[in-house]
């Protein structure tokens, strides 16, 4: 299993499910963890947790649109670890399954700010540090119905396109810097969202979250210093 590029990575949607799973990986792998998400007691509960492992960990409970918390957070972290080198934009919304004529409007607002707004707010956070020190690894976790058209999954699926066109255009804008920026689209996982999503489909068919995050670790880590750009299955990888 490759170790993470650098020594301190950021998860948002740290708390539960695929979040929980990196977190738990690149702590495995030795990285430094900056955790957020909006549940205070299971956020907690896995820092505290981690921590008890031998993991560093600074955390935060919020929201990724409160860009004044998530600067909190990264300033905090900063002075304590060093630079980010390492940010996953993992946290993410459901929002409404059915048409776009009857998705309620209220709902695609709150569905694209958390997102992609909050993906961008993180990117803001941490990008000055990343360029300050020539590089860094910058990861969207996108979904299957971010790249092809899927009737029936709403603004989550305009969402993830459109982070998925986040992803290019800064990989594009970075290039010169050495930050680099990915989409990882983790496929189906034994999640409370997939469970949402497809409640009458049996949870146990499904993969643990635990076992996509290695294309992760690989594109944190020196292995992938090239890859930029990119979009990747994590079930098809390597």
């Amino acid at each position: 299993m490759p170790r993470a590029r650098r020594s301190t990575v950021m998860i948002t949607g740290a708390s539960r499910g695929l979040g929980r799973a990196l977190a738990e990986a690149f702590a495995g792998a030795g990285s430094r963890l900056v955790l957020c998400a909006r549940g205070r007691k299971a956020l907690e509960a896995l820092a505290r947790e981690l921590e008890a492992e031998g993991a560093e960990v600074e955390w935060a409970a919020l929201d990724v649109t409160d860009e004044a918390a998530v600067r909190e957070l990264v300033t905090r972290s900063e002075a304590r670890f060093g630079v980010v080198d390492v940010l996953v934009n993992n946290a993410s919304i459901l929002g409404h399954r059915g048409t776009l004529a009857d998705q309620p409007v209220d709902e695609w607002r709150s569905v694209l700010d958390v997102n992609l707004t909050g993906a961008l707010v993180a990117i803001r956070a941490v990008l000055p540090g990343m360029r300050a020190t020539g590089g860094g690894s910058i990861i969207n976790v996108s979904s299957g119905v971010g790249d092809r058209p899927r009737p029936g999954w709403g603004a989550y699926a305009v969402s993830k396109a459109a982070l998925e066109a986040l992803t290019w255009n800064l990989a594009v804008e970075e290039r010169e810097t050495g930050v680099r920026a990915n989409a990882v689209d983790p496929g189906a996982m034994r999640t409370d969202m997939r469970r949402s999503a497809y409640p009458a489909e049996d949870p146990d068919s499904l993969p643990d979250p635990a076992e996509i995050t290695p294309v992760f670790l690989w594109l944190a880590s020196e292995e992938s210093a090239s890859v930029s750009g990119e979009r990747f299955r994590a079930p098809e990888w390597p």
